[in-house]
């Protein structure tokens, strides 16, 4: 069983079934986890085929800890999580472009708006 973040910041955990050269990988029973705040939720996903110029960081998952709930974090439903979430993106995304605009008057240009990794 493996955990898996994305770069475009997406956390799925599943049963690792095959990869290849290029670290594609298919993983089955997936399941997608939502953080926001002090939240999380889980979305079924199931059978899932990940590119591996996506694959940011990969891990095993202790199978002897895998149900325990992460500590500080409580379980919330989808809806929840998904709202708070799309809040705290736009938050974050409002102070980027603040601190990109005062970058630029300084002479700095940046490479990304900063969407990559969170």
């Amino acid at each position: 069983k493996l955990v898996l973040v994305l770069r475009d910041g997406r956390k799925l955990i599943g049963v690792l079934r095959s990869w290849d050269q290029f670290a594609n990988l298919v993983l089955q029973g997936t399941v997608e986890r939502l953080y926001a705040g002090n939240l999380f939720a889980d979305i079924q996903r199931g059978i899932y085929l990940v590119r591996g110029e996506n694959v940011l960081l990969l891990g095993e998952v202790d199978l002897d800890k895998e149900d325990d709930i992460p500590p500080g974090y409580c379980q919330a439903p989808f809806e929840e999580v998904f709202a708070l979430k799309k809040q705290e993106d736009n938050e974050r995304k409002k102070g980027d472009k603040r601190r990109n605009t005062k970058l630029q008057t300084l002479g700095f240009e940046a490479e990304h708006s900063g969407e990559i990794l969170f």
